[in-house]
């Protein structure tokens, strides 16, 4: 039978309980595999409750040095509870000067601490009870949230002036760098707002007329690294020319935004409008196309159909691309001539029929189709939607222009290596 024997406003301080006449310390902390809270508990003596009850600052601290604990015990396995009580002493009874000296020996949750309200400095300087004289039921995330991302630049050696202190708050990037960033102008102190929205304004011209377009290789909503990466250095070099006071974590979270935003534009963008390459002369071509790709699967696509051959292509690439299944072909079985595409190898073949079949084929007087196949270097995925488009419009002549093409294997895979192999 579990009783609770004293607790704290905030749900998350352990809260003494006796159980089967037993007094614990019971706290939750972590998660198990599916992600529920896990609860621990440990024995505790009637001389740790009275502090626990009437020094909030020592029942903080002791909490800071359990949590640890917790996390060694990881989703399902138990708390070290002889490392727990060995605690209790030290923490709960000891004299400040041996409270403090004792955490310098063990690890411990700063987080917490700051967030119930620590004094910094003093914690910074090694007098955690005096730290704590002011400390609070109510916990403060964000406070915690704010030192620790200070605490991360300052490992990193970065200092930041309030321009940058500024533009990371505008992106919502002040706590954390992986945060998606957007606009919030109404996190910056107003004297500083025009001079955010003049860095701003920077990088919009610096990437004005970009975009990022879509990577089927990597699924049907995923965006083009290089694109994206071109977009980025386009931003930074403009913000590093007009503003070289910056601090780079304030560069890289405008370049982050302007990205994002693009990124999020082409998700939001239909397929069809998504194609860029201009039909060239002589128009769409008429006849049925096949896609397949190397395990086996098969689309077809006909001229009454509503959407574009490239777009339908690029549809089939996203749906079944994955790290075994790289190669895609196009082929027009009426003229006997396709294109072959291999992401592994960042090249594409086209294959044309020089001879069709004679008689029987495998029989007496019969004989084999005879078929050119020609290979190129591709670079990126702007690229491979060129040559896709050039094809689904004008079949293998039409990428005559879109050269060099090479008929020698060996002569292609030195070009490959010259090239450095596979480009990401």
């Amino acid at each position: 039978m579990r009783d609770i024997v004293f607790t704290r406003g905030s749900g998350w301080i352990p809260s003494v309980i006796s159980e089967d006449g037993e007094l614990k310390l019971m706290l939750g902390a972590g998660a198990d595999a599916n992600h529920d809270p896990r609860t621990f508990t440990f024995p505790i003596g009637e001389a740790h409750r009275a502090v626990i009850e009437w020094d909030l600052a020592r029942h903080l601290l002791l909490w800071s040095a359990v949590l640890p604990l917790c996390d060694d015990a990881g989703t399902r396995g138990p708390l070290d509870e002889g490392a727990a009580v060995a605690l209790l002493d030290p923490i709960l009874l000891a004299a400040p000067a041996d409270v403090d000296a004792f955490f310098r020996r063990i690890r411990w949750d700063r987080s917490r601490l700051v967030a119930h309200g620590a004094d910094i400095g003093l914690l910074d300087s090694g007098r955690l009870c005096v730290a704590m004289r002011g400390a609070t039921e109510t916990g403060d995330a964000r406070r915690a949230q704010e030192h620790h991302a200070h605490r991360e630049r300052a490992r990193r050696g970065v200092v930041l002036g309030p321009l940058d202190t500024a533009l990371l708050r505008y992106t919502g990037q002040y706590l954390h760098r992986a945060t998606v960033p957007k606009r919030n102008p109404g996190a910056v102190a107003p004297p500083l707002l025009p001079e955010v929205m003049r860095v701003v304004a920077t990088a919009e011209r610096a990437c004005a007329g970009m975009r990022i377009g879509r990577d089927p290789r990597r699924g049907n909503r995923a965006t083009d690294k290089r694109d994206w990466t071109l977009m980025e250095e386009a931003v930074e070099a403009a913000l590093r020319r007009e503003y070289p006071g910056l601090a780079l974590d304030a560069v890289r979270s405008i370049g982050f935004l302007m990205c994002s935003e693009a990124a999020a534009r082409t998700r939001n963008t239909p397929a069809e409008d998504d194609e860029e390459a201009p039909d060239p002369p002589g128009g769409a071509r008429r006849n049925t196309l096949t896609f397949t790709d190397d395990k086996g699967a098969e689309k077809t696509w006909r001229p009454d159909s509503p959407r574009t051959a490239a777009a339908a292509f690029w549809e089939f690439v996203g749906d079944r691309s994955a790290a075994d299944n790289d190669v895609f072909t196009i082929e027009d079985e009426e003229l006997s001539e396709g294109i072959q595409l291999h992401f592994y190898a960042d090249s594409l073949a086209r294959v044309t029929t020089v001879r069709e079949s004679e008689g029987e084929v495998g029989g007496a007087g019969g004989s084999d189709p005879e078929h050119l196949v020609e290979y190129r270097l591709v670079d990126g995925m702007a690229d491979y939607r060129t040559l896709v488009s050039a094809f689904v419009h004008g079949g293998c002549a039409a990428l005559d222009r879109h050269g060099p093409w090479i008929r020698d294997i060996a002569e292609f895979e030195r070009a490959r290596r010259r090239r450095g192999g596979r480009r990401k």
